[in-house]
């Protein structure tokens, strides 16, 4: 009687212990299949973020490459994006992980429309500018040419004003004249019998000449092509020098004025000869020249 009691007990044990078991097994396959299950979405949800990365990235990419000049902010914002991508490849897929990068990409979704449209403000104030610019461009060499016309009419001008208000003559004569015991002087043309040349001009009348003390420069050229007398020297501002024999001193009022001076022999008597006789203005313009002849 005991024995079968203790038989019907250990057979209830062995039951329980099966259904035990078999639910063991069951749970354990249920939870590996789950565990897979969730290894699968895990791992496709870490790929989903690290493609939305990646999108990011491009995205910053085609921005910089379109960007007339390189963005600090927008190559952090890309170099952030790449180390992130390398946190995600490389981190153990879990739950917690992937919210905490999905909440990341979102707010990485958010810096970057800002940026862009930052960099889009940006480039529209570039194009403006850059139109301003080429404007301001435009009409700078608007303004250039008007200002190189007008230097160019006040060059213009003032040669015209220069030229107009230079004084020119209207008469010049050359006599050789010989001086008599009473101080009279007469022409002569013989070498020997001339003591000095009398050398005259008539200055044309300039109402736009300046008014003033003038000094012309007579210059006397012997048959060898020599200047009688002391033989002075002038030069201009322009580098033009010439020897004078002679330089004569007048008052001029913008009338025509008639200017003569004489020319004294050298120790010796004059030569026979062709002489030359040239007058200079102030500026070493050449007036007049003439020539004749002793015998």
């Amino acid at each position: 009687m005991t024995d079968t009691k203790s038989n019907n007990s250990l057979k209830v044990i062995a039951g329980l212990l099966g259904v035990i078991l078999l639910g063991t097994i069951i749970f354990a396959v249920t939870q590996y299949n789950e565990n897979k299950k969730n290894t699968v979405a895990l791992t496709q949800e870490k790929e989903l973020v690290v493609e939305d990365l990646n999108n990011l990235k491009s995205e910053y990419d085609k921005a910089i490459l379109e960007s007339n000049a390189t963005n600090e902010e927008l190559v952090a914002a890309r170099d952030n994006i790449a180390q992130y991508i390398d946190s995600v490849q490389g981190m153990k897929a879990d739950i917690a992980s992937l919210s905490r990068y999905r909440r990341q990409v979102s707010v990485l979704k958010a810096e970057r429309e800002e940026l862009l449209r930052q960099v889009d403000s940006l480039s529209q104030s570039n194009t403006m500018l850059a139109m301003q610019r080429d404007s301001t461009f435009v009409e700078l060499e608007k303004q250039t040419v008007f200002n190189d016309s007008l230097v160019v009419q006040n060059t213009q001008l003032a040669d015209a004003v220069e030229r107009g208000s230079a004084l020119n003559l209207s008469k010049f004569s050359i006599d050789a004249v010989k001086e008599r015991n009473s101080g009279k002087l007469v022409s002569t043309s013989r070498a020997k019998a001339t003591d000095k040349f009398k050398v005259c001009f008539t200055i044309a009348d300039n109402v736009i000449a300046e008014a003033g003390d003038r000094e012309f420069f007579i210059e006397v050229l012997d048959p060898q092509g020599n200047t009688l007398g002391e033989s002075f020297s002038k030069s201009n501002e322009g580098g033009a020098s010439i020897t004078y024999s002679k330089g004569t001193n007048f008052y001029y009022e913008n009338g025509s004025l008639d200017v003569c001076d004489y020319i004294n022999k050298p120790a010796e008597d004059f030569q026979k000869g062709n002489y030359m006789v040239n007058v200079y203005d102030d500026g070493l313009k050449l007036l007049g020249t003439s020539k004749f002849t002793l015998k």
